[in-house]
């Protein structure tokens, strides 16, 4: 395979390691930006392996198993791109959050919403993740591989959930976990879908960015604030 090192030796074959280096890693991220696009269009499951492999301009039909051993390999190394700006943006959302009062829903709610629209702003392949996310988030965790849980318990989210179930009204346990699941369903499809809509000539005005933003939360928090049927 073109990934694989050359033999040892002085300075020329010291270069060359590192130039074979960096190819693979070009090559990686290739696969990473094709699977996220693979993925969103056509499901963490069910998106050919072999079609990403040729989006990504590589021939050699077994890359994927050579740079990341499985689909799931592949999976969480496309969750973990975004890692740290999910992560840190809500840690700060949460910090402002935590300082309203306990009965404050809109601040947490923001805390959801924010990370998610700015990833949203940087192009395609960030909607692209979020329309990703969409689909394991309707999946049961229980039956997920342990390393694509890691990966999502390391972007965050867990406590910003947290916090939502202690500021939502009180109502049963059940009803609030499926306001839960569908909210985060709503919020990450109509961000992504937004980004979209923006790409066609054809469709409706946007509102701008900041509007938009906080007519979603407001959405969310009459959704999770609705009389209980």
């Amino acid at each position: 395979m073109s990934e694989s090192p050359p033999p040892s030796g002085g300075p020329t074959s010291a270069a060359g390691a590192a130039g074979t280096a960096s190819t693979a890693d070009e090559t990686r991220r290739r696969l990473v930006v094709a699977a996220t696009f693979g993925f969103a269009e056509h499901g963490v499951h069910a998106a050919s392996l072999l079609e990403i492999t040729r989006q990504a301009g590589q021939r050699n039909r077994g890359a994927v198993h050579y740079h990341f051993g499985s689909r799931t390999g592949m999976l969480v190394a496309v969750l973990e791109q975004h890692v740290e700006l999910l992560s840190s943006r809500e840690r700060e959302l949460l910090a402002i959050a935590r300082a309203q009062p306990a009965t404050d829903l809109p601040s947490a709610v923001e805390a959801l919403v924010r990370p998610a629209v700015e990833l949203a702003e940087m192009g395609g392949e960030g909607r692209a993740y979020l329309m990703i996310l969409a689909q394991l988030v309707e999946e049961n965790p229980e039956t997920m591989d342990p390393e694509v849980v890691g990966a999502l318990e390391r972007l965050g989210g867990y406590d910003a959930y947290a916090l939502l179930e202690e500021r939502v009204p009180p109502m049963p346990d059940e009803l609030r976990a499926e306001r839960l699941s569908l909210v985060t369903s709503f919020i990450l499809r109509a961000i992504a879908d937004r980004g979209r809509a923006g790409e066609l000539a054809s469709a409706r005005r946007q509102l701008e960015l900041e509007p938009f933003a906080a007519n979603l939360v407001a959405m969310v928090v009459g959704m999770l604030s609705a009389p209980t049927p």
